[in-house]
């Protein structure tokens, strides 16, 4: 990170010295009013804004907390200790944690040197985002978004080793300059930004861990990918023999893990392909049912009205 940006962010805060000064605890006060440990956006945000930056408090545990808005972390340099919803995770240089509105979060004491900056986030702010990411109505981007709002199915925290790559670091720089220099424009800039982050993330899910769990061995990853590729041909059978699990296993568990069975992830992929081609290419609607693998006519109309309300050809008039 740029060197003129970090000595910005380590200067000591109020709030730092008097705990150097010896207050032992923080200053529930600046965080909350509520009675409970709630950190409030309207403590942060200015009326109007959907986001803003402050550096993480140092030398002192900060207790048991939940926020009311989505919280990003950044960890410019050094590293922090967090326990989240029970599980440890240690942010490193250039580690990317994000947490819904679900989330108990705990963090250890930081040294002078642990310098992380944590973005107050509405989740408003990440509509621009998501429409970047949507074009091809990716399963996976289903997933991270369902994450990052309030869906009680959806893990509570993602957390994204990004250090070696180069874009995303300097994506981050860049919306932590407009931040603190207060830029002109830069609501506009900076959801264009997280939008490029994302998609930045979502070609390295690899690196990507969720309730603790590393997730490029995940189940859900496997189904959702196989999915993606194969939702025109691929078959429950073909993905159980590739996995290594019995079909009425792998059934029960698809459905238990992602809250839709086999048949309907693949309908929904299929759907939404469909839809996308509506959209966005003049080819038949003849020709895009067989695209997206349906050979019966009837019933992809039958489905199709079913989830948007109209058929295929209104859909189109009404898109365009």
């Amino acid at each position: 990170m740029n060197a003129e940006i970090v000595k910005q962010l380590s200067v000591i805060t109020e709030e730092e010295q008097r705990i150097l000064e010896g207050q032992k605890n923080i200053n529930k006060n600046i965080y909350t009013n509520r009675k409970e440990l709630v950190v409030d956006s309207q403590n942060f945000l200015q009326k109007g804004k959907l986001i803003q930056v402050r550096t993480h408090t140092r030398f002192v545990h900060f207790p048991k907390h939940r926020h009311n808005y989505v919280e990003v972390i950044y960890m410019c340099r050094g590293k922090t200790t967090h326990i989240i919803d029970g599980n440890e995770v240690v942010l490193e240089e250039g580690d990317l944690l994000f947490l819904n509105q679900n989330a108990t979060q705990e963090i250890l004491p930081a040294g002078k040197d642990d310098i992380a900056i944590n973005f107050i986030i509405q989740p408003q702010f990440f509509d621009r985002a998501f429409e970047m990411i949507g074009a091809d109505d990716n399963l996976l981007r289903d997933f991270l978004v369902g994450s990052l709002c309030e869906d009680g199915r959806r893990t509570s925290y993602l957390y994204f080793h990004v250090a070696d790559v180069l874009p995303i670091q300097n994506l981050i720089e860049n919306m932590i300059w407009s931040l603190l220099n207060n830029q002109f424009n830069k609501r506009s800039c900076n959801q264009l930004t997280m939008g490029l982050v994302f998609l930045h993330l979502l070609n390295h899910i690899e690196k990507m861990e969720a309730g603790g769990r590393a997730y490029r061995q995940e189940f859900e990853v496997s189904v959702l990918n196989y999915v993606e590729t194969k939702y025109k041909e691929g078959s429950l059978t073909e993905l159980a023999e590739l996995m290594g699990y019995s079909v009425y296993w792998l059934s029960h568990e698809i459905k238990k893990r992602t809250g839709m069975t086999y048949k309907e992830l693949v309908q929904t992929k299929r759907m939404n392909q469909a839809a996308y081609m509506l959209i966005n290419s003049q080819v038949s609607v003849a020709e895009i049912i067989r695209m997206v693998g349906y050979d019966n006519t009837s019933y992809f109309h039958r489905k199709f009205k079913e989830r948007y309300g109209v058929s295929p050809k209104e859909f189109r008039v009404q898109h365009q």
